[in-house]
């Protein structure tokens, strides 16, 4: 009795019938494969069927700080006021200093009366608007003060209240000291002895001792022994006899 077809078919597939479908199979998967393959080392051949892809973008990292940048508002840098360096003051410019007052120099006393710087006769007289004899040069000259007729080493005393302008060596008058009275009052007194007994500055009085006779004065050598003494008033001579009371015994 025949087996129907359908039993005859389960029969070959449960025998050799399965692997030789499963022989197909492998080959039809092969040429497949291979035809395949062929293709793709081909440029040239197309291949037709649908492929889907599916394609991740992947966005570069200088893109994505490009964008970042673009969309991100960049911080705005605040602007500083710019710092305008002040001028320095030029020396010019800067107000000068006050110059500071020299102190005042220490006044001595006004003479309120003189005195005789010695006692002894006028041997010459004051003369400055007439030509008096000059022994000793042999000449006619004026003469600014009086000549007091003394012995060298006679006293010689301050005819007033005064201070000691200077104390120096004149080249024809010899030895000389000058004493400030006040209110431009200045007196003279040359033909000293070489160290006379006050120095510049010294404040006097009527009758203090000033110095000794002496025999210093080469434009008046010729003389006796006397005390040259003179008087002047703003830097002008003046004839001392005006002052003086009128007798040396004073």
């Amino acid at each position: 009795m025949k087996q129907p077809f359908k039993d005859r078919v389960s029969d070959f597939f449960a025998g050799k019938g399965f692997y030789i479908v499963l022989f197909l199979c492998v080959a039809a998967i092969g040429i497949s494969g291979y035809y395949l393959l062929g293709v793709l080392q081909d440029p040239g051949q197309t291949v037709s069927g649908t492929i889907q892809v599916t394609v991740t973008p992947t966005v570069p990292e200088h893109s994505a700080a490009q964008k970042d940048a673009q969309t991100t508002p960049a911080a705005v840098k605040p602007v500083l006021p710019t710092q305008t360096t002040a001028p320095k003051p030029s020396a010019s410019a800067a107000p000068s200093a006050a110059p500071s007052a020299a102190p005042a120099a220490e006044e001595g006393p006004v003479a309120e009366y003189f005195v005789w710087p010695l006692q002894g006769e006028v041997l010459r007289g004051h003369s400055v608007e007439t030509l008096s004899y000059d022994p000793t040069m042999g000449d006619w000259r004026t003469h600014e003060g009086v000549d007091l007729v003394a012995q060298a080493g006679a006293v010689v005393m301050a005819t007033g209240d005064g201070q000691v302008l200077a104390v120096y060596e004149d080249d024809l008058m010899g030895t000389t000291v000058t004493v400030d009275h006040g209110e431009g009052v200045v007196s003279v007194y040359s033909n000293l002895a070489a160290q006379p007994t006050v120095a510049e500055g010294d404040t006097v009085r009527a009758g203090d001792t000033i110095g000794s006779v002496g025999e210093s004065a080469m434009a008046e050598s010729a003389l006796p022994s006397h005390l040259h003494f003179a008087m002047k008033v703003d830097g002008v001579p003046a004839d001392p006899m005006e002052y003086l009371p009128e007798s040396s015994q004073n």
